[in-house]
């Protein structure tokens, strides 16, 4: 398995898409734990629109993760993205009261960002100080958009079947 986590800048602003493919034959596990993990980041945007709350999103992911056997990684969250990468809110991918219910207005941009264990929710950063892994070695997957709220729902401003859909 391989994760691919990309950025692009374009006319001052930003926007931030993650996947994970597999790389040749992978196991029944690692497949199921690949399909969730994106599922997942599906379940979050569906809940975007103006008026829901930045939990409607985490609790579905959480729901959609567990109900399928894996753990959502607590360690790491998505992010508001707009002139800078990294901008308030913090998305959360579970529930959680350590942050506000942030209300969603049209023309937030999130990086919605689910990352999915097939063991411990837990990770650790390697003395690199960059890469993380599982603390107890299993596979992790992770799936990231970056996703415009509109009065409506949403729309997904790093959708990769648009680009291809162009060609």
């Amino acid at each position: 398995m391989l994760k691919v986590d990309t950025g692009a800048f374009f006319e001052g602003f930003h926007g931030d898409s993650c996947i994970t493919i597999a790389v040749k034959e992978v196991t029944p596990d690692a497949a199921k734990l690949i399909h969730v993990a994106e599922q997942a980041l599906y379940k979050g945007i569906e809940q975007v629109r103006a008026g829901a709350f930045l939990l409607d999103l985490a609790g579905a992911i959480q729901d959609y993760v567990e109900a399928s056997g894996f753990k959502i990684v607590e360690d790491f969250t998505g992010h508001g993205v707009g002139r800078n990468l990294h901008e308030e809110p913090s998305v959360f991918n579970f529930r959680t009261h350590q942050m506000p219910n942030v209300k969603l207005r049209a023309g937030m941009t999130l990086a919605i960002e689910p990352i999915v264990n097939a063991g411990s929710k837990n990770t650790r950063i390697l003395p690199d100080r960059w890469t993380a892994v599982t603390v107890d070695n299993t596979l992790s997957a992770q799936f990231e958009h970056t996703v415009l709220v509109t009065e409506t729902g949403y729309e997904i401003l790093t959708d990769r079947t648009k680009i291809l859909a162009d060609r």
